[in-house]
């Protein structure tokens, strides 16, 4: 069976369901194919910066979410070695611009709230893209499910491992010789910790904690495994995972290791960090090729250290459907292939928008990373001093950031 359709996504992660919704903020048809046969809700939480607040916005959906978190005051960083405090500095909107915010909210509740807000039959469950084939001027996306979807314009929203990159020729990611764990508590009543994003820095680990809400935690542990003596064998052991967590924990205060303690095993989760060489970005065909362009993880995969992965995805999806958009309706076209056309436009604008914010994005992630995590006697002397303090202010200063409204 062959369908056609204008505008196929891959994907029905946030980067998917941003874009899909995006354009249809904007009057344009999109549909999203999910591999799953339901909505993915899994994931735990994430941090989201100003940047990621105005995309919400520019979506429609940023006070709906706001009601469903708390807004940092204050970051905090520590060292991970004595405990004592190295760097604080205040996420208050005072001197900063009236729009400035930033929480940590459930993945679960930013995916539901995306996905209610698309007209219904938008994403197509049980769609696993197997292949992709040019065909002139389309792509013929081939389905695990025998179907074949003909479409103009193919976006891959797709994650770390995307099909569509692949098929694009992007180099696989790459490893980035550290692990994170992650984890998330729930309180039968109000935890009582303050709304402050509070981290750890040193000796191959970094460790943070930040309040969903008044009942709930995220935290997470990054780490370089050469470092801290970690066996991979204890991956597959949620009790395993736990404990070396908590071993690398001993010198945080006793507060964060009771947040830890309090984790149950089923609210555990242990991945590789990978990225994609930033040079990779600044490839304009590595971006967009053929009316098929990239989003998110599929795009721009970085290391968690300045929390921008979720962010810049939320900027790739409003910058992506504004140009899409711009595109479609600057010209009467008189038919398909002319559309085609003056897609492509619109695609190469996404990309040139987007590649150096990107680059930056990721270089500054992994420098900011070093900089926490490293345990060697001088990086280690220079954050105590100052590195610590100049690093959380890089975060700040990378998520204060405005990709623009969907009409410009």
């Amino acid at each position: 069976m062959e369908i056609n359709e204008d505008i196929v996504i891959v994907g029905a992660g946030i980067g998917g369901l941003a874009t899909s919704l995006g354009l249809h903020r904007l009057g344009v048809r999109s549909i999203v194919l999910e591999s799953s046969d339901s909505l993915r809700t899994s994931g735990f939480a994430l941090a989201l910066w100003t940047n990621a607040w105005r995309a919400l916005d520019a979506l429609g959906v940023g006070d709906f979410l706001r009601q469903r978190s708390i807004h940092f005051t204050r970051f905090q960083a520590f060292s991970a070695n004595s405990g004592l405090p190295t760097a604080e500095i205040s996420l208050e909107a005072d001197n900063k611009p009236i729009d400035y915010d930033s929480r940590c909210i459930k993945r679960q509740d930013i995916v539901e709230t995306l996905e209610k807000e698309l007209p219904p039959g938008t994403i197509k469950y049980s769609c696993r893209v197997i292949s992709i084939q040019q065909s002139g001027l389309y792509k013929l996306v081939h389905l695990a499910n025998k179907t074949i979807i003909r479409t103009k314009v193919l976006i891959g929203c797709d994650g770390v491992n995307s099909v569509v990159a692949k098929w694009m020729g992007l180099p696989k990611p790459i490893n980035a010789n550290r692990s994170a764990i992650r984890g998330y508590v729930e309180y039968p009543k109000a935890h009582g910790f303050e709304p402050k994003f509070c981290a750890y820095f040193g000796g191959g680990v970094r460790i943070g904690f930040l309040p969903c809400d008044h009942k709930s935690l995220y935290w997470f542990c990054t780490f370089t495994p050469s470092a801290v003596d970690y066996d991979e064998k204890i991956e597959g052991s949620p009790t395993k995972l736990k404990q070396f967590v908590l071993s690398l924990a001993n010198n945080v205060s006793k507060e964060a290791y009771n947040i830890l303690e309090r984790t149950s095993l089923d609210c555990l989760y242990c991945a590789k960090l990978k990225l994609r060489t930033p040079w990779n970005i600044l490839m304009k065909e590595n971006i967009v090729k053929n009316n098929t362009c990239l989003v998110g993880d599929a795009l721009h995969p970085m290391t968690p250290d300045i929390g921008q992965g979720g962010c810049s995805t939320l900027e790739d999806s409003v910058v992506l459907a504004r140009c899409i958009s711009e595109a479609i309706f600057a010209k009467n076209l008189e038919d398909d292939d002319q559309l085609c056309k003056i897609i492509e436009v619109g695609l190469e604008k996404y990309a040139k928008e987007r590649k150096w914010r990107i680059f930056n994005l990721i270089t500054t992630s992994y420098l900011v990373g070093l900089a926490q995590e490293s345990n060697g006697k001088v990086i280690s002397y220079l954050r105590e001093k100052f590195l610590a303090q100049f690093s959380i202010e890089t975060m700040v200063k990378m998520g204060d950031f405005d990709c623009g409204k969907l009409l410009t």
